[in-house]
């Protein structure tokens, strides 16, 4: 009978390929989660900043007021 490292050895495979493709597997899902976190993040922060910020009736009759006084001023300097 052949040990696993004589059997590994018989086909051609270094006996540390397990334990290699293990760490690649690991190092690759490892960066495929940090890469899906960015992803995650960054979508969050577009999704924040693009939101508008609701109507604020106050503000929104002060530039109506300013509105109107314009046209005053523009009528007065017509009739000048």
């Amino acid at each position: 009978m052949q040990t696993p490292t004589e059997h590994a050895q018989g086909n051609g495979v270094p006996p540390e390929s397990k334990a290699s493709r293990d760490a690649t597997l690991r190092r690759t899902l490892f960066w495929l989660g940090a890469a899906g976190i960015s992803v995650a993040v960054t979508v969050l922060v577009i999704r924040a900043t693009m939101r508008r910020a609701p109507a604020d009736p106050t503000t929104q009759r002060i530039e109506a007021l300013i509105d109107e006084a314009n046209r005053l001023l523009r009528a007065l300097e017509e009739q000048k």
